[in-house]
């Protein structure tokens, strides 16, 4: 083969060298991140099987509130005194299917200001209710009266997205966890930034049905990551052999 065929041979390689290189280190690169989602997951993973099984500890002080980072307290399980408010309770919206207790199908969950007896309120998610007893008085041994201490993991507030419906408080239709939104629609000055999701078993009569906090996370990130890498690795055998039949048919 002539020098200058063969030089010429080798510049037509190079825009879709360059080409297979960006795209084989961007495949690379969303492999890498998969593998930080992986070692994050984990991590989340682990600190929630041991914070949802330690003792209760003490709520966070009114004071301590405005501090707080959801890192250092989502699914910490606490305890708490006060009363609660039923008359502000809040319906949200929330099929349960994998129920932990007997109940489950369409329902809601049931949100209820709760009135700290060293001050401030902490808005409680006690439970799933089904459809067919969102009316209190189908479940009136569950709306306790009076000062109870209770049990239950510190949350964060849900966040809401492009698909989630607009809350109508008037008819008492809501659509995420969100404490300010509880406490905006009722005037309550001191509500605290998270919610406590009560334990199972503290409602007499079994309704709200607590304790159906979700603590399976899907963890795909190492089957993604393999996905990416096998990309790049498949993309580079391809560059491979057409640069072989290039270089050697022209």
């Amino acid at each position: 083969m002539p020098a200058r065929e063969a030089r010429s041979r080798w510049l037509s390689l190079v825009l879709p060298g360059l080409l297979a290189a960006a795209v084989a280190t961007a495949l690379v690169g969303l492999g890498l991140w998969q593998l930080q989602r992986l070692a994050w997951k984990e991590a989340l993973i682990r600190t929630v099987a041991e914070r949802t099984v330690a003792p209760p500890v003490p709520l966070p002080a009114r004071r301590d509130w405005p501090g707080l980072d959801p890192a250092t307290y989502e699914y910490r399980r606490v305890a708490a005194t006060g009363r609660f408010d039923h008359a502000a309770e809040v319906h949200v919206y929330r099929p349960l299917v994998e129920a932990r207790g007997p109940f489950h199908g369409v329902g809601d969950l049931v949100l209820t200001p709760f009135h700290l007896a060293g001050g401030g309120t902490v808005v409680v998610n006690r439970g799933f209710v089904p459809e067919a007893r969102l009316d209190p008085a189908t479940r009136a041994a569950g709306q306790v009266a009076g000062d109870v201490t209770i049990t239950g993991l510190m949350r964060s507030p849900q966040t809401r997205n492009g698909f989630t419906p607009a809350d109508d408080p008037v008819r008492n239709q809501w659509f995420t966890v969100d404490p300010e939104a509880v406490a905006a629609r009722f005037g309550i000055a001191d509500a605290a930034p998270f919610v406590i999701d009560e334990d199972a078993g503290q409602a007499p009569g079994g309704l709200p049905q607590g304790g159906e906090t979700v603590l399976e996370f899907p963890n795909s990130h190492l089957s993604y990551a393999l996905t990416w890498f096998g990309l790049a690795a498949a993309l580079f055998g391809v560059f491979a052999v057409f640069a072989w039949r290039r270089l050697r048919d022209g």
